[in-house]
């Protein structure tokens, strides 16, 4: 991958990554997070309507019930924990920044119980050791859409100690 100096978006920079070409499960789990926290990080709850819309149109009403609950659980864990503000990309933005992939790897990494991956990559995502309670709401998470048939793929499980060692705000190509 190669670097290049992207205008910052008004959340975040994006990475060349095309949401074109993600599965449903990478599409709902990643906007999901970059919906619920920019909710978080603006007050608007339109974000949380975005959100709430695109799972309730994915998974139908009452499965969007569970499943956004756990990923409002899991957000919340990640903002308390984190030492710095959790960045995303701007809703109508084409890519994953460096935060929602740390995120979409998280969970792909508790899908495919690889623990040591999905641990790294949650330290690397809030940059403190007191990650417990954010691996859990990741777990539960995990689970939930793991039995809405939302499994994202192993390929999403990224090294979590570049992207610790890489600047949060480098946008990648």
């Amino acid at each position: 991958m190669r670097r290049s100096n992207l205008n910052a978006l008004s959340i975040s920079p994006a990475s060349a990554y095309s949401l074109s070409g993600a599965g449903d499960a990478e599409r709902l789990i990643g906007l999901g997070f970059r919906y619920w926290v920019a909710g978080y990080k603006s007050g608007d709850i339109d974000r949380w309507e975005d959100a709430w819309r695109i799972y309730s149109k994915a998974l139908g009403p009452n499965a969007a019930r569970t499943a956004v609950s756990e990923l409002s659980a899991w957000v919340r864990a990640v903002s308390a924990a984190a030492r710095r503000e959790i960045e995303v990309c701007a809703g109508d933005c084409a890519g994953f920044c460096r935060d929602e992939s740390l995120a979409l790897s998280m969970i792909a990494a508790c899908q495919h119980n690889t623990c040591p991956a999905m641990r790294a990559c949650a330290f690397a995502l809030i940059e403190s050791s007191l990650i417990d309670e954010v691996v859990h709401h990741a777990e539960s998470f995990a689970v939930t859409m793991r039995g809405l048939d939302k499994v994202l793929s192993p390929g999403l499980i990224v090294n979590a100690a570049a992207y610790a060692q890489a600047s949060h705000a480098a946008p990648r190509q």
